[in-house]
């Protein structure tokens, strides 16, 4: 992999929950800090967004709350979690700031281009929080704008699956994992990489991704200096 001065890696929050599946595994989320302090010790700049999952699922976590609190629950779980890692991240003797695109006391940062430009130039770990905002946009959305943003080298996509399939191999045991894969493949085929408004201003902004398994030893150092065995997916 070319060498990327700065990256935005997206994590599930259902990974940092690890075997629990609700809430925060400590041990986990430590796990990710050491391979992301030694991404930075090495002059990578490195900014998260972090789903919220591991407290609430968005539409799918009520069957009668009106969408738009939904969203914005989702968003506040959201919040919480780069919170909580971003704690985690400064034990370890990282420097770290939390952006959101609402004002949330004093407890993040307001977002602006050049406030989380400038953070990453100083060596801290940027933590986007709250999505885009706005309901009815996934986490998967906010992240590509923010690396669109940002003016980041790729996204990183540290996932359960270890890559992008032609199916899904959690039902298909002879699904066939790409290497590579153009974004053009990815939304003709409507391959599960990220959701379709995500795929498609990657597509338009020429934002390129990478999708590897998190649960691999050091995946994150690995996919960033070593043996990658996950997926590129391409915008060329």
């Amino acid at each position: 992999m070319k060498n990327m001065k700065r990256i935005l890696l997206k994590l599930s929050g259902e990974a940092l929950s690890g075997d629990k599946g609700f809430g925060f595994d400590e041990a986990t989320c430590l796990e990710v800090a050491r391979q992301v302090k030694a991404v930075t010790d090495r002059g990578t700049q490195v900014a998260i967004v972090i789903g919220g999952g591991n407290f609430w699922r968005g539409r799918n976590s009520s069957k009668i709350i009106e969408r738009t609190k939904s969203d914005q629950i989702g968003m506040l779980g959201t919040v919480m979690n780069c919170i909580y890692v971003s704690e985690i991240f400064r034990t370890l003797g990282m420097k770290t700031e939390v952006f959101t695109p609402f004002a949330c006391g004093a407890f993040t940062t307001l977002f602006s281009k050049d406030g989380a430009v400038s953070a990453l130039e100083d060596g801290k770990v940027v933590f986007f929080a709250g999505g885009t905002g706005h309901p009815y946009f996934s986490t998967d959305t906010g992240t590509t704008l923010r690396a669109v943003e940002i003016e980041a080298d790729a996204i990183l996509l540290a996932k359960a699956v270890d890559g992008v399939y032609d199916s899904d191999p959690k039902t298909n045991p002879d699904a066939k994992k790409f290497s590579s894969v153009s974004i053009q493949e990815v939304v003709d085929r409507r391959l599960q990489v990220v959701d379709l408004t995500a795929t498609i201003m990657c597509m338009e902004n020429h934002m390129p991704m990478v999708v590897f398994g998190l649960n691999g030893k050091d995946s994150i150092i690995e996919t960033l200096y070593g043996n990658f065995s996950g997926t590129y997916v391409t915008v060329e």
